[in-house]
């Protein structure tokens, strides 16, 4: 029986991997410019991190979450999204106590149970940005703004920023009321969930995918018309922020997201490039989820992104990563004695930083010449007795066909002079 990998999971082969070495390195680079520092959190956490951060009535802890009873009988969950595990850490290590605002980025795995289709999979990655301790609208329009930096710096255009403000918990409770009373006479045309939903949190059925639930809330009562003077005050400081940016952006109504800590600012990034429109890029601000989780009271704003996502957008725009990097230099060797010399040369080589390759099938030099050529190596030189007892050799360069002699003590000198190996 062939054993496959599971459904909704992808091997990142050889031939891909140098772009996912791209991406990171940008998101690293990106990041160390906005003065975000890394933290890595463990890949499961206890069940109830992410009931009472992501929300009981949420799609991803009634639907998606990956979990299960330890050997302890503890419930576990691979964790489904970043946000929840990096305040966790927060809180249990007092990082609010040190300098505010805590300015933190993650790139980690991620896992949700849900369709897999183009670049949505159970098993994924995230990167994603956390502040906590500022509750400034101009700290909203940094964070949005980071996230279009990224785009901007792997030249992907054809995205759109809309935002919204989903209000507090003050203008929250009325609006959920306004809610119930406009759901009430549709109750039994909403799918089950959403009919739980209607007693605990009726805001979560605007995030509802049934077609029969859209049909309905399309025409709810819009939040943005129902928050308060202060929440009101936020949002369109954050207009003001992102016009002196001159950042464009679309004012969406309809934007809730998809999970519960959400508070006030809510955004998302939504391009053509993966097919039919979808979301990119999505985030906003939780002041409360802090304290929800055993911390102080403490303002938040973050975002999410799925690298997978990024990925195919990358590769439907055709955009140019650079390449793969290939081998700076092939040895290849004839007899005995050349191979164990060849065994030290290229050990010595490498501790220069040179890339080398050698011989390990017994190959014929020109079938050692095919393998080279075929691993995309820049230059090649075979050794034997003659270049061994002369301490050097001829380097081709596998572009121009150029040869040049070269000692083999200057070899680490000759491709530092080179300079333009990748």
């Amino acid at each position: 029986m062939e054993i496959k990998a599971p459904r909704g999971t992808h091997d990142v082969l050889p031939h891909e991997s140098y772009k996912w070495h791209v991406v990171e390195n940008t998101v690293a680079d990106l990041c160390r410019d906005y003065g975000y520092r890394e933290i890595r959190t463990p890949i499961f956490e206890h069940t109830e991190l992410f009931e009472r951060g992501v929300g009981e009535t949420t799609d991803v802890v009634q639907k998606e979450m990956y979990t299960f009873l330890d050997k302890g009988d503890r419930s576990i969950t691979l964790r489904p999204e970043g946000t929840a595990s990096v305040v966790r850490s927060l809180v249990e290590h007092s990082l609010y106590a040190q300098a505010l605002p805590a300015k933190l980025y993650y790139v980690t795995p991620c896992f949700r149970y849900e369709k897999p289709q183009a670049g949505r999979l159970r098993a994924f990655h995230q990167f994603g940005v956390e502040v906590f301790g500022a509750e400034s609208a101009a700290l909203d329009a940094e964070v949005i703004s980071l996230a279009l930096e990224l785009f901007r710096r792997l030249r992907v255009g054809g995205v759109e920023l809309r935002i919204n403000s989903i209000g507090c918990p003050t203008c929250r409770k009325v609006y959920n009321q306004k809610l119930r009373e406009f759901f009430k006479p549709h109750l039994d045309k909403l799918c089950a969930t959403c009919r739980q939903r209607y007693e605990k949190n009726p805001l979560r059925i605007l995030d509802c995918k049934e077609k029969s639930c859209k049909e309905i809330y399309n025409e709810a009562p819009i939040l943005l018309d129902n928050i308060c003077p202060e929440c009101g005050n936020h949002f369109d400081e954050l207009r003001r922020c992102l016009d002196a940016m001159h950042i464009p952006y679309l004012v969406d109504g309809t934007i809730v997201r998809g999970l519960d800590y959400y508070t006030r600012t809510v955004f998302e990034i939504v391009s053509k490039n993966i097919g039919a429109q979808g979301t990119v890029c999505g985030g906003g601000r939780y002041n409360g989820l802090v304290s929800e989780l055993g911390g102080p009271p403490l303002p938040a704003v973050g975002f999410g992104l799925g690298l997978e996502r990024l990925l195919l957008m990358l590769d439907n725009l055709a955009i140019d990563l650079g390449g793969q990097k290939t081998v700076d230099l092939y040895i290849g060797h004839i007899g005995d004695e050349a191979n164990l010399f060849v065994q030290n040369l290229a050990y010595e080589l490498r501790r220069e930083g040179v890339s080398v390759e050698r011989d390990y099938m017994n190959r014929s030099v020109k079938a050692q010449m095919k393998y080279a050529d075929k691993i995309g190596a820049k230059y090649t030189m075979v050794l034997g007795d003659t270049e061994i007892a002369d301490s050097k050799a001829k380097v081709k360069n596998m572009t121009t066909g150029e040869v040049e002699e070269v000692s083999f003590s200057a070899l680490g000198k000759f491709f530092k002079r080179l300079g333009g190996l990748e």
